[in-house]
């Protein structure tokens, strides 16, 4: 894998080596979306300098035994680890892929020395299963190949600020394991800028929320201003209501440097987006929700009126949540404050001032935190809060994004919170509304004891279909465990067999094949307890060989033209079978600890030849398929679906559908090639005529059929893949509970259609 990759070599896939802002950035060029042109200094590029500089274990070292709780212990290890690491020298063969690329950059652009937005974009942030606002670092008008290479060192620096530690400890996410890529982008000189909701982010509402501010949008991320706010309806772009922010100051560039500057006085108090500016940001929303098919948080610039595009994020907040109602609240009750309401519920506690980032130690379990705006740095103090309450923000800034991930209530935009309320005075805030009562109100007769968070979820839909989560990292199975999800219909093993940074030969080769299946063992094992009973579909290894290449003892790695179509999935793995073996003897040595929900899955089979080599190899490890561990395939290429009766004779529990590679195959389209990129389409239909032919033979033979590719989350294919009796559909976390609703209206259409048949 390269070291960089510039934007269009890049799509949503590469999350492992560009991160998940790098990856997206990729994605959107890809697309066709108005995005300034970039680079991505690669995680690879990151590994090889903590290996070749020594510092992987140095920095490890200082991590072990740190209570993250200990506020003071955090921010000093923090500060130690990220000085370490930018006063360490960048080894030259770095500096020269680093500098080559901005001088390449700027040759495309067709000036010297362009200034450039250098931007932290970890492997596990803004992923489905893990994302989290604010942890690295983002700088700003950055100019010259020095300077860029200095910028990217504080990037990888960035990985450890004392949140970023903190919140990889809450969620269980190894350190060592997290790695961090760097976007060098060019940047946009706004003249106003600000972000972008395909759906309201604490409603769902299915409407577009635009928030703008004069300048860079610096000022409405960080919630230094109330920016204006614009409800749009998605269909027909018509502005359905919008209100004014008090814009006190903003971010541009002066000499060079990103200064803060007070907003000219006739601009506080003006409308920031005409009309048609407002329709332009309405359509780049709307065709950025239909390619990603889920809602997206975007970042958007302008700049002599023209629309950029800098970034987008998947929503990851939404959920079904109701709101006390007016009569829970006692009408005597006084209201001191009002703003916008950022995250539902309702919370009562003792409000604590921070006017500093000391003061973080006073936020004890159950206080309102209460600030002029949240930073980053007080993420661990908010988990303790049982709500924010900030003077400044909209509700897409960071205090409302961090509120709605945490699930607790926040009012932002108040303007005088932190004058008109005084330390430990006991007040209830209703975040869904956007008003401070005084005093505390008594929560609900059945939850008297305790105070309200958020009202409890709706009953979980049953449906007959069922409804499974993808996978993709194993420190994320909580999370996706909580979704309800009814199993793990496709559990990748790239991320837990590549991350350690050795190529898996090498493992073998050295003698260290115990190590190898440990590491497997740990890993599966932390998403087979979080899902134990229900059923996990473990995909063998389907790494192409440029993702391998910069591993220790990649240098042998082939190259090749385009490796998506090349030596990957089980096609590699029948000639290397030790790496399969030592995938077989992990889910033997599960099996034996009593973890008998685990199935296997080979990818990428075209022949019945290769399914029959690999239940050997099993054969010869011990396992058993079909009695030991259910034993089934992925359905990704045209040959695997014209001859799915050939693979049933010799033997399959189940099929599930790779819709990516499936209709990239079926159609002769690279769907990384922007050049054909609007012919690729899951909805082709000799892609639905080969996906309806394998159910059809599979429900024949009592074989078990799921879909775990982009396809999935496409109503329209989701209701035709029900009609046809499909057993299971698996989606990424934050589309399980949208997914299910799908699934669950389309078998209430089925059953009302032949219940009227019956009757007619």
């Amino acid at each position: 894998m390269k070291f960089v990759a510039f934007f269009e070599e890049l799509t949503k896939d590469d999350v492992l080596i560009a991160g998940g802002k790098g990856a997206n950035l990729g994605e959107l060029t890809q697309a066709g979306i108005p995005v300034p042109p970039g680079f991505v200094v690669t995680s690879k590029t990151y590994d090889k300098f903590m290996k070749d500089t020594g510092l992987f274990p140095e920095v490890m070292g200082l991590l072990e035994d740190l209570d993250v709780n200990d506020t003071r212990e955090l921010q000093r290890v923090s500060e130690e680890i990220k000085d370490i690491i930018v006063s360490t020298e960048v080894p030259e063969d770095i500096q020269t892929i680093i500098i080559e690329s901005y001088n390449v950059l700027c040759q495309r652009i067709g000036r010297e020395d362009v200034y450039v937005a250098v931007r932290s974009s970890a492997t596990a942030e803004d992923l489905p299963e893990a994302s989290f606002a604010g942890q690295q670092e983002t700088f700003l008008n950055i100019k010259g190949a020095e300077d860029v290479l200095k910028h990217v060192q504080k990037c990888w620096a960035s990985l450890f600020e004392a949140r970023a530690i903190f919140y990889r400890e809450q969620n269980n996410f190894d350190h060592a394991k997290v790695s961090i890529a760097v976007v060098v982008q060019e940047m946009v000189n706004a003249e106003k800028a600000g972000v972008m909701f395909t759906a309201h982010p604490s409603t769902g509402e299915d409407i577009l929320l635009i928030e703008a501010s004069w300048g860079l949008g610096e000022a409405v991320v960080s919630g230094a201003v109330t920016p204006d706010t614009y409800s749009v309806d998605k269909a027909t772009g018509e502005l359905l209501d919008f209100k004014v922010g008090e814009k006190n100051v903003m971010f541009k560039r002066e000499d060079g440097r990103t200064v803060k500057i007070p907003v000219p006085d006739d601009m506080r108090e003006k409308r920031v987006l005409s009309d048609e500016e407002i329709a332009k940001l309405a359509d780049l929303g709307r065709k950025i929700h239909e390619h990603y098919k889920f809602p997206q948080d975007t970042e958007w610039a302008i700049e002599e009126g023209k629309v950029y595009m800098l970034q987008s994020r998947p929503v990851t907040t939404l959920k079904e949540m109701e709101v006390p109602e007016e009569r829970e609240i006692e009408e005597e009750k006084k209201i001191i404050l009002k703003g916008l309401g950022a995250s539902p519920g309702l919370a009562s506690g003792k409000v604590k001032i921070i006017k500093d980032i000391d003061e973080l130690d006073k936020i004890q379990a159950g206080d309102i935190l209460v600030t002029v705006m949240t930073t980053p740095d007080m993420v661990p103090a908010m988990r303790r809060a049982s709500g924010i309450l900030t003077d400044e923000g909209g509700v897409t800034c960071h205090a409302s994004i961090v509120s709605r991930e945490l699930g607790i209530p926040c009012i932002v935009g108040t303007g005088d919170a932190t004058r008109k309320l005084k330390d430990n005075q006991v007040i209830t805030m209703d975040g869904a509304k956007g008003i401070v009562y005084e005093g505390e109100i008594a929560a609900p007769k059945e939850e008297e004891e305790k105070l309200i968070r958020e009202i409890p979820p709706e009953a979980p839909l049953l449906t007959v279909t069922e409804v499974k989560v993808n996978v993709s990292m194993p420190e994320a199975a909580k999370k996706a465990a909580a979704t309800g999800a009814d199993g793990v219909g496709l559990l990748r093993t790239e991320h837990m067999m590549l991350t350690p940074g050795v190529h898996p030969k090498k493992f073998i080769k050295d003698g260290r094949e115990e190590e190898l299946v440990k590491i497997l063992v740990e890993n599966i094992m932390k998403v087979a307890d979080a899902f134990y009973p229900k059923p996990i579909w473990y995909r063998t290894l389907d790494a192409p060989t440029d993702e391998f290449k910069t591993l220790e003892g990649g240098e042998d790695e082939p190259y090749e033209h385009n490796p998506m179509l090349g030596w990957r999935g089980i096609r590699r793995e029948l000639d290397e079978p030790e790496i399969l073996k030592a995938e077989f003897k992990a889910i033997k040595r599960l099996r034996e600890k009593g973890y008998t929900n685990i199935g296997i899955m080979i990818p990428l089979v075209q022949h019945p030849d290769e399914l029959r080599k690999a239940k050997e190899i099993a054969e010869e490890v011990g396992l058993k398929p079909h009695r030991d561990v259910e034993f089934g395939i992925m359905v990704e290429t045209p040959a695997a679906a014209l001859i799915i009766e050939d693979f049933i004779d010799i033997g399959v529990d189940f099929v599930s559908f790779g819709t990516n590679d499936l209709t990239q195959y079926t159609l002769a389209i690279d769907r990384n090639n922007e050049l054909v990129a609007d012919l690729y389409t899951e909805g082709h239909p000799a892609v639905m005529k080969l996906i309806e032919r394998v159910i059809r033979k599979c429900k024949e033979a009592g074989v078990k059929t799921s879909i775990c590719g982009q396809a999935g989350s496409i109503p329209w294919i989701v209701e035709r893949l029900v009609e046809l009796g499909i057993d299971s559909v698996s989606a990424n976390t934050d589309a399980v509970e949208e997914v299910r609703r799908t699934v669950a209206r389309i078998e209430q259409k089925i059953m009302l259609k032949a219940a009227r048949k019956l009757i007619g």
